[in-house]
């Protein structure tokens, strides 16, 4: 069984395991645009990938995404800053070696 965080005798996150509806209230101006509701959901999905709130899985999923589509989606949108980029790829190596090493990966 996994060490799940306790707080107020409930598992940290319990309540969220099958998703959560978040309302929005746009100003008028902007709720008139023809796709209001997806530049809400794009500009927040941005700005949290940027900040680093969500990862690239994560922002993908809430925009209905795969891989590839999602990184065609923030080249189209400049945000270029946050590329996966060879730092990460270092990374990436080094931790998948080590799970190796330790067994928790196939070699």
């Amino acid at each position: 069984m996994p060490n799940i965080p306790q707080r107020w005798g409930f598992p940290a996150g319990w309540c969220y395991r099958f998703g959560m509806t978040i309302t929005v209230e746009l100003p008028s101006d902007i709720a008139t645009h023809e796709n209001a509701g997806r530049e809400a959901l794009e500009a927040l999905v941005i700005v949290g990938y940027k900040s680093e709130k969500l990862s690239h899985h994560e922002a993908a999923r809430l925009l209905g995404m795969g891989r590839i589509e999602f990184e065609a989606f923030l080249k189209q949108r400049n945000v270029l800053d946050h590329a996966y980029g060879t730092d990460e790829l270092v990374r990436d190596i080094e931790t998948g070696n080590k799970l190796r090493a330790s067994g928790q990966l196939p070699g």
